[in-house]
């Protein structure tokens, strides 16, 4: 990702939960929660977007939700930040919360 704010913003729009992991590269362990993230968007597949930001390029949305250690993890919804942890996530955590956030079929049927 760019450092182009409104580019994440419309990201993370969706209504469809979306999780970001904040990192960076010289991370000793983000570099171990991103196998994890892969696993988690491999388990989860369209029903959620996963990406990660990484805090050395995008030092404005790291700034502006916060981010001060890492790894971190923000689940948002509909432009929200609906759930938040920092550190090392294992995959199931994060499986699940995804599914708690996920849209429910009368979701889809109000944004149609």
């Amino acid at each position: 990702m760019n450092n182009d704010m409104s580019d994440f913003n419309d990201l993370i729009q969706d209504s469809k939960p979306t999780l970001v992991d904040f990192y960076a590269t010289w991370c000793g362990p983000c570099k171990m929660q991103s196998p994890i993230i892969e696993n988690v968007k491999n388990q989860v597949g369209d029903a959620a977007n996963v990406v990660k930001i990484d805090i050395d390029k995008n030092e404005a949305v790291a700034r502006r939700y916060n981010v001060q250690s890492i790894p971190t993890l923000i689940l948002f919804k509909n432009g929200e930040p609906v759930w938040r942890a920092v550190g090392l996530q294992q995959a199931d955590v994060l499986v699940d919360k995804i599914r708690d956030y996920e849209e429910t079929k009368s979701d889809e049927r109000f944004n149609k």
